[in-house]
């Protein structure tokens, strides 16, 4: 019976981050459409100081929309590990980048097809190869892992990590180098998710009624919570002001999502009753979500057409034969023939033939 609820439990939770990622990316779009909506009539525009946006349905829309998948990616730390959960984050981005092409007329050129199709299968290989984290259905049991040796040194660590790069490196170079507040922001995200999975405990644990709210556990989860999404915030914002979202977006989800299995991988002992085809097939899908991320930002922009493509594949190129002896003069060296002699003598045989 363990083993049927967990299985359930995993599903649910499995069904929970997917509907996030499609919550949260549609909500870009409304909010999108919304936006597009007021500048047609002349409205003055957010980007100016307006707030027209708050009289419009769609804005609203795609903001309710936001909050379920929120809501949604919050409950499902509750049922599902955080090495499953936070992954499938990156889809958010995908559905966004499919249904602004199709509502938008934005334009997806080639990479950010190929990435959008390396997302998902990255995202199917992480879900068949998920790890099995310890069962915690408790605050206690919650507690005992927070005062483990192993969880403490991460934490202090991260802390460690996070003063260096606020007051040492940001200072010097915060403003030339990316990886300094996306670090941050990475490094102090591990530590909420931690948070967000020990309330949804506290939560599943309140709708049972159980006297939740008299443990002082929860409490200092819920503190610690908010002071970790404030720094997330705030250096996540200082990053998009000072580079592109192009380069700042997939460079903190790589980050983040690493930190966040680290932190999983020692709180609950997500890893270690693994076998080494799990193992592997969680690394290489999770590698695979990171390329489709990398191919559908960083090629964003970059205009695909017909001419980048090879000769052979080209179209309205007649006949592949011809081509080859049409341009094999102007090759590069590994074109040339092997005997020169008698690339001459065939040479001067056709200039006799043309003379003749």
């Amino acid at each position: 019976m363990g083993d049927v609820a967990g299985r359930a439990d995993f599903y649910l939770g499995l069904g929970l981050a997917l509907s996030s990622s499609a919550f949260i990316g549609g909500s870009f779009i409304l909010k999108k459409k919304g936006l597009l909506r007021l500048c047609r009539r002349g409205r003055v525009r957010a980007g100016q100081g307006g707030h027209a946006y708050l009289r419009e349905w769609l804005w609203w829309a795609g903001l309710l929309c936001m909050g379920v998948g929120e809501a949604a990616n919050f409950a499902a730390y509750a049922f599902a590990p955080a090495t499953l959960v936070t992954p499938l984050g990156a889809l958010s981005v995908l559905v966004s980048a499919v249904l602004s092409s199709t509502f938008l007329n934005e334009q997806l050129n080639v990479h950010g097809k190929i990435g959008c199709i390396l997302s998902i299968l990255g995202s199917t290989v992480m879900v068949i190869h998920a790890p099995q984290e310890e069962e915690v259905c408790s605050l206690e049991s919650m507690a005992e892992k927070l005062r483990d040796p192993g969880f403490i040194v991460f934490a202090v660590c991260v802390l460690v990590i996070s003063l260096l790069l606020i007051f040492v490196a940001g200072p010097h170079y915060g403003q030339s180098n990316v990886l300094i507040y996306v670090s941050v922001c990475s490094v102090i995200g591990s530590l909420s998710v931690s948070c967000v999975k020990g309330l949804g405990i506290a939560l599943k644990e309140l709708f049972s009624g159980k006297p939740v709210l008299k443990e002082p556990l929860g409490w200092v989860l819920l503190l610690c919570l908010v002071i970790c999404i404030s720094i997330q915030m705030n250096y996540l914002n200082k990053a998009l002001d000072i580079f592109n979202t192009s380069v700042v977006t997939p460079v903190y989800y790589v980050q983040f999502t690493t930190a966040v299995m680290m932190c999983s991988a020692i709180l609950f002992k997500e890893w270690q009753h693994m076998v080494l085809d799990n193992i592997m097939g969680t690394i290489s899908g999770f590698l695979t979500i990171v390329s489709g991320i990398f191919l559908l930002h960083a090629f964003r922009d970059m205009p695909f057409t017909p001419d980048l493509l090879p000769l052979f594949l080209q179209q309205g190129r007649g006949d592949l034969h011809t081509l080859w002896r049409s341009t094999d003069r102007h090759q590069s060296c590994q074109h040339e023939p092997l005997l020169p002699s008698e690339d001459k003598g065939s040479q001067s045989e056709e200039e006799e033939g043309e003379n003749v």
